[in-house]
């Protein structure tokens, strides 16, 4: 497993285009080697339970620390993301919600909806989302809960 930062990104072909957008920002903050780009490759129809899974694997195989998941709404493939057991994907709409995300949910990826935020909306509360460490604390009692409601 990498020590660095590495984020990886999916979507759907809704969320293709602020995904372009926000792997470019993240490539010319971070560098080339600390995103991977998960796809789609085009804006041509796909099903975001598949990127929801690539972005969630690349995570518990320890490719990536953490990612970015898009589609229309954010709804679909944050739920897509959370199936995979140890995975906590958030939905955000905001820098606070993002922020709160890491800090109290120890969430891996933050997930969007292109047709809910705009470019500069998701590019700073994904820098947000990558910025905040989680807390731990009493947090980490309830993140535990979690991860015990997966054998449930």
């Amino acid at each position: 497993m990498s020590t660095a930062l590495v984020v990886a990104l999916g979507s759907d072909h809704a969320g293709f285009n602020l995904k372009h957008a926000l792997v470019e920002h993240l490539r010319t903050r971070l560098g080339d080697a600390a995103v991977l780009d998960l796809g789609p490759p085009s804006a041509a129809r796909v099903d975001y339970p598949d990127f929801a899974g690539k972005v969630a694997d690349a995570i518990t195989a320890g490719a990536a620390q953490l990612g970015v998941l898009i589609c229309g709404t954010g709804i679909g493939i944050s739920i897509a993301a959370n199936k995979r057991p140890g995975i906590r994907a958030a939905l955000c709409h905001d820098v606070t919600t993002a922020r709160m995300a890491r800090a109290h949910n120890d969430a891996q990826i933050v997930c969007l909806g292109a047709r809910v935020v705009g470019e500069q909306v998701a590019t700073d509360l994904v820098d947000a989302f990558l910025a905040e460490a989680f807390e731990g604390g009493r947090h980490a009692g309830r993140v535990a809960k979690i991860h015990a409601l997966e054998g449930a």
